[in-house]
């Protein structure tokens, strides 16, 4: 096996988790969904709730799991999963600017505090699995 699939397989296995736990925790990543494009919050944009939101995004990391494991999908995967991560950002920083606001927790202001810098390494990660 070539250094590219393995990185590519490793890529895989943590969307795969994070996907499987987004449909065992959907809560979790509910609060991530900015309130701008949600319905049950009001948001202007909005066109589905949290949760489906939630339940979308499991199932493009599922299927973006899958095209990186095909060499001949890998490509075109790798780019998609670059940009769901970049657009992941915008949701990091909802969830962040709500854990500090008047209801949020020292959990939560930890939690989404560490998970906003892993977005840049993982955004460089699935680029580089373009090659």
């Amino acid at each position: 096996m070539n250094r590219q699939f393995l990185s590519a397989a490793a890529m895989a296995s943590l969307l795969t988790v994070s996907a499987v736990n987004h449909f065992r925790n959907p809560k979790f990543y509910n609060a991530v969904v900015p309130r701008s494009i949600s319905t049950d919050t009001g948001g202007a944009l909005g066109v589905m709730t949290r949760r489906q939101w939630t339940h979308l995004s499991g199932g493009l990391e599922f299927a973006a799991a899958a095209g990186l494991l095909l060499p001949a999908t890998r490509r075109a995967a790798a780019t998609a999963t670059t940009a769901m991560y970049v657009a992941f950002i915008a949701g990091h920083l909802s969830a962040l600017q709500r854990a500090f606001g008047p209801r949020g927790s020292d959990q939560q202001k930890a939690i989404h505090l560490a998970r906003l810098p892993l977005q840049l390494p993982l955004i460089r990660w699935a680029w580089s699995l373009r090659r």
